[in-house]
């Protein structure tokens, strides 16, 4: 499988980082410590996404962008990961048309989340999430298992969601909380255990969604 995203970052266990993390959601990654080094191989190759640090030797981020622009190269979507926190170098990014901007130190889930919202947005045909015979369509808000319709309360369908687009990552209770009820939900951790059992007995996923000890739960499945 080629490479599909190009981290462009100089600190290498920040980019180890980055790759382990894309790495789990199934996705190739290259790495490249260098802004030169970026610019070339992407004027050769093609990618569906570039992490751009700002901060970059040879060829800072914006300078990498303002070089491809002048060079009429087409630039992939890119998600800028930087320890500035200028609003003005923030600007500057999105202005030359990054699609989202992190600031370091970032928690992997973030970016992972992130990064799989940059990519649905630029491949339609890939919208809805599969895995283990389940089907995930989030316009349509359809959930299938082997081409059988299977309902779910709307709780539910976001436990899914979050499970099915993190997956093989360990999520903690309060981050599959936050996603299936929001912020400002007042009740306690242990309604997402009843609601987790629901899931796994709807879709026969009783050893699929795993529970990690004193954290919460990890969707095992392949990409």
């Amino acid at each position: 499988m080629p490479p599909d995203i190009l981290i462009a970052e100089d600190d290498r266990a920040i980019a180890e980082l980055v790759e382990m993390t894309l790495r789990v959601s199934g996705h190739a990654t290259v790495i490249c410590q260098d802004g030169t080094e970026a610019f070339e191989k992407l004027k050769r190759e093609r990618y569906d996404l570039l992490i751009l640090d700002v901060m970059l030797p040879g060829m800072d981020g914006f300078e990498l962008m303002e070089a491809l622009r002048a060079a009429g190269v087409a630039a992939p979507p890119v998600l800028f990961l930087t320890a500035r926190i200028d609003v003005k170098d923030r600007v500057r990014g999105l202005r030359l048309g990054a699609e989202d901007y992190m600031l370091k130190p970032f928690h992997p889930v973030e970016l992972q989340a992130r990064a799989e919202g940059i990519l649905r947005r630029h491949r339609k045909e890939d919208a809805g999430l599969r895995a283990l015979g389940v089907e995930l369509n989030p316009d349509s808000r359809e959930v299938l298992k082997d081409g059988q319709p299977v309902e779910l309360t709307p709780q539910e369908f976001e436990l899914l969601r979050m499970l099915l687009t993190h997956r093989n990552m360990a999520l903690s209770r309060e981050q599959l909380l936050q996603a299936a009820w929001g912020y400002d939900y007042m009740g306690g951790t242990r309604t997402v255990d009843m609601h987790v059992q629901r899931l796994r007995a709807k879709l026969g996923w009783e050893e699929a969604i795993k529970t990690v000890y004193k954290l919460g739960y990890r969707l095992e499945a392949p990409r």
